[in-house]
């Protein structure tokens, strides 16, 4: 490439070291830039030097590196379209006022094309020579987070600057590959997103905006190291089976890997943990070996996440791979010839392959790398081979074998601690099944398809070019449809951003408190719902979640905090919802249904030519077998994440038509109930306003199902029953008793009656009758709307409330506050009973709770005031706790003495 590079020079004079003086100072330089006639849009470098008094000048260089990310992120679309991809300032300063001036270097570069990295320097004496060099400064963003590259330590300050830049070549093997970025490059993406997020706190009103730390990310490198070994960094999947690995915490340069897999254990300062959560990162290295999965890639991945596991952090996979490594014994192909029938005529086939006796010795001396048995050709004594180990790892089957090791512990992972797989490049095989295996999954929408095997592989095996990419078979228009990928996201910065947003909901670890928001300034508690659907009128759902704009464009509160609801799985089985949302503050997983007609599409098979899209109809308020799955999911989901559930039941049954049927909607069902059976937390089953709950779509949300977590609640205008009212009447208030109705209610009829009754003569009898008759169609459509709304008034919540089968009747419009209070309170008692439970296992929540509540003296069944004794008594509750606890060991002690005793 023979374009000229422009390198651009200002120098600076000023008093002292401002943000404002700095950003005049690179703005002058692109301007510069700007008139330069010959400037090419890509590898410009610009160099400032701010030269002063600054020697006397106390600055932190973390202030200062912060200051200067600030302007870069201010004029970053105006820096990449001059084409430059390195700022770098120097600035003389001190440390403390007593320390000697010292000169920083700070480079900023934008390698993944989203967020600029820093990496501060020192220019400093070399120990063993006058020479000066740079020396990375510890402490700084880049060295903490682990997302600079460092790649001028131990540099001489004059050296000249490298024709290429460090790791250029792994980003566009990585883009090349799989229009992925470097995997190194990730932990800067992960501080962006972070930063994303306090900006949008700070642009919101949020309270804990004002809390927001200097540095948002800290990460080290999770390195496997053999502790038996005099080279701790040379092992085998044998000395993992041997038990002789572990996991350390490095701090070491990016690309220092010899494997194709890397992990990291990252501290986010985000917006609902200011002091910092801890998450474990594992990528694939797509630049190694294609990102394929060897033992030792698959050794990292187990290690990575047992460590996840023991530490109940939330464990992150970051996929771009090429499936299990397929290799071949090289030192066996060099060396292996072909027994043709006809030497003369090779076209004719061949025998068997063979190796000469003299590299059979060679091949089997140290270790066997072939097994092979003796036999003639052409007259010659040669070894025909029959297996081929070779001496080169990862050559075939033990890499399956990796593979499954890693399957059983990412399926280990999602029951024990929140998982989730970030697909920023194409996964295939083994790499398919972690990002299912793991469940919660984000799809970029280009050049990320999740397959099993390449379209190429396909196309072979068919023997026709059907298809042409791999979008085909698992790009989002496939998987996001299908429910395997929960959101969608069109580059590498947002689907990170999804991660961390999601991770807003989930406790810092598995059985934590949930991260409480302070919502003043973003929303009211004790506020009326603004929306309320209108009887017999289809409305979105979303509308009694988040709330939204009428027909004039005027704002209609939901039930959950605004904007504060994140909706997944909406590509999937669109007669239910789901998703995440606050109320409150307080984070809860939300299942509602979609009461509007769906169209579930599906598409044609390019393989088969006689196949064509289908498109089908799903009415709304029913379950459908995608459905119901997708009910299922997100409830084992919300269980592995620690939310409290909310579910607005509305469902008239499950559809039972023979496709549906056929479709295993019973086996679909059945796994809800399983679902709510084993969830941990407390689950609200609310009808909402004309709602109904009828058949077997109440059976499987019934509380009974999980008594000690499940309670049922229902607006007044909700329904609840077996049948609907009017296929009640068809059975059990029939034509018969309609007419018996009539006859006893109206006069016409009983006059009439009364009549024929006293009638003597048969022509007077039957103009009654004709009049009776007359009557009765008249009055039949009226006395079939009575009979339904008398089987309907069977349905209301007044029976509901007296037969116990809800808690409640809650009024749409209070619901908010009614639940917030409710689910407080849940929060702190569902605590205090778990530790009650720890003290004596076989004490049942209903005891806990009354030793709970013979601490109260109020109302026990305001929510509002229960949650507040709970939260200002809480000394109280725990003294109570202590001396139960202490009781109980007292009283092991006494009959462990006894025990004694009588031995």
């Amino acid at each position: 490439n023979k374009a000229p590079r422009i390198f651009v020079r200002a120098l600076s004079f000023s008093l002292d070291f401002s943000s404002s003086s700095f950003e005049r100072i690179l703005v002058d330089a692109l301007n510069s830039l700007d008139l330069c006639p010959e400037h090419r849009k890509a590898d410009n470098h610009l160099f400032v030097n701010l030269v002063s008094d600054f020697e006397k000048v106390v600055l932190d260089p973390v202030v200062v590196e912060q200051v200067v990310v600030d302007i870069l992120k201010r004029h970053g679309d105006r820096v990449s379209s001059l084409g430059i991809v390195e700022v770098e300032t120097k600035i003389l300063c001190a440390l403390s006022r007593d320390s000697l001036p010292i000169s920083l270097r700070l480079v900023a570069s934008n390698p993944t094309g989203y967020v600029h990295v820093m990496n501060t320097y020192v220019e400093a004496a070399e120990d063993n020579s006058s020479e000066r060099i740079f020396k990375l400064i510890g402490g700084t963003k880049a060295s903490l987070a682990g997302a600079g590259d460092s790649s001028w330590e131990g540099l001489n300050v004059n050296t000249p600057y490298p024709l290429t830049r460090p790791f250029d070549h792994q980003r566009r093997a990585a883009l090349r590959s799989s229009d992925t970025l470097y995997c190194y490059d990730l932990p800067a993406l992960f501080e962006a997103a972070v930063e994303q997020e306090w900006l949008k706190a700070a642009k919101n009103g949020s309270i804990g905006a004002g809390s927001r730390p200097l540095m948002v990310l800290y990460s080290t490198e999770l390195v496997v190291k053999n502790a038996n070994s005099a080279s701790p960094d040379d092992w085998t999947i044998q000395d993992y089976l041997n038990g002789d690995l572990e996991l350390v915490q490095v701090n070491r340069g990016a690309g220092a890997n010899d494997v194709g897999m890397v992990a990291w254990l990252m501290e986010l300062r985000t917006v609902e943990y200011p002091q910092g959560r801890q998450v474990v990162l594992i990528a694939n290295d797509i630049t190694h070996k294609a990102g394929s999965f060897g033992t030792r890639e698959d050794v990292v991945f187990k290690l990575a996440s047992e460590f996840a596991r023991e530490k109940r952090i939330p464990r992150l996979y970051v996929a771009a791979n090429s499936g299990a490594r397929i290799g071949l014994a090289d030192s066996v192909k060099q060396k292996f010839k072909v027994a043709f029938k006809d030497s003369s005529k090779p076209e004719n086939g061949f025998d068997f392959i063979y190796v000469t006796k003299e590299d059979y010795v060679a091949l089997t001396a140290d270790r066997p790398r072939i097994q092979a048995e003796p036999t003639k050709y052409q007259g010659e004594e040669v070894y025909k081979v029959t297996d081929i180990i070779g001496s080169e790892p990862d050559l075939g089957v033990e890499n399956l074998k990796g593979s499954g090791l890693i399957a059983g512990e990412t399926s280990s992972a999602y029951n024990d601690i929140f998982t989730m797989t970030i697909v920023l490049g194409r996964t295939v095989g083994i790499g398919a099944y972690l990002v299912r295996l793991g469940q919660r999954t984000i799809q970029k929408t280009t050049a990320s398809p999740i397959i099993l095997t390449g379209y190429q592989a396909l196309n072979k095996l068919m023997g026709v070019d059907v298809y042409s990419t791999n979008d085909q078979l698992g790009g989002p228009g496939i998987m996001y449809s299908n429910g395997v990928s929960h959101l969608a996201e069109p580059d590498h910065l947002r689907a990170v951003q999804a991660a961390i947003n999601w991770l807003a909901y989930v406790p810092s670890h598995r059985g934590g408190l949930l991260p409480v928001m302070d919502i003043r300034g973003l929303d009211v508690i004790e506020r009326p719902i603004g929306f309320c659907p209108a009887r017999g009128t289809p409305y979105d759902p979303r509308m009694l979640l988040a709330g939204g704009e009428d027909d004039s464009g005027n704002w209609l509160s939901g039930f959950f905090d605004k904007d504060s609801f994140k909706e997944t799985l909406a590509g999937w089985a669109k007669t239910v919802v789901v998703g995440r949302a606050r109320l409150g503050g307080i984070p809860m997983g939300v299942v509602i249904t979609e009461n509007r007609t769906a169209e579930n599409v599906k598409p044609a098979d390019p393989a088969d030519v006689k196949a064509s899209e289908a498109v089908i109809q799903e009415a709304g308020c029913v379950w459908f077998p995608n459905s119901a799955y997708k009910t299922a999911q997100a409830i084992n989901d919300f269980r592995t994440e620690d939310l409290p559930l909310i579910v607005f039941a509305n469902w008239r049954g499950f559809s039972g038509g023979s496709r549906d049927m056929a479709g295993e909607i019973l086996k679909f069902g059945a796994m809800i109930v399983d679902a709510l059976r084993e969830y941990e937390h407390p689950v609200y089953m609310y009808l909402p306003p004309h709602g109904e709950l009828r058949g077997g779509s109440w059976v499987v949300v019934d509380p009974t199902i999980n008594e000690d977590k499940m309670e049922m609640y229902a607006d007044p205008d909700s329904r609840g029953g077996i049948l609907e009212p009017s296929g009640i009447s068809e059975i059990k208030f029939r034509a018969p008793d309609q007419l018996k109705m009539m006859h006893r209610l109206d006069d016409q009829l009983k006059m009439l009656d009364s009549e024929l009754e006293s009638s003597e003569f048969e022509d007077a009898k039957k103009e009654i009758e004709e009049q009776i008759k007359a009557r009765e169609d008249a009055l039949k459509p009226v006395y079939l709307a009575a009979a339904t709304e008398f089987c309907d008034l069977h349905d209301k919540t007044g029976r509901m409330k007296a037969k116990g089968v809800i808690r409640e009747a809650v009024p749409w419009e209070d619901s908010r506050a009614f639940f917030f209070y409710r689910a407080k309170r849940r929060m702190y008692e569902d605590n205090f009973v778990d530790q009650l439970k720890a003290i004596d296992p076989s004490t049942s929540r209903e005891a806990a709770v009354n030793v709970l509540k013979s601490l109260y003296s109020g109302d026990w069944e305001d929510n509002k005031a229960v949650s507040a004794f709970y939260e200002q008594d809480l000394d109280k509750v725990n003294a109570k706790i202590g001396e139960m606890k202490k009781a109980a060991i007292q009283a092991k002690m006494d009959a462990l003495k006894k025990e004694l005793e009588t031995m």
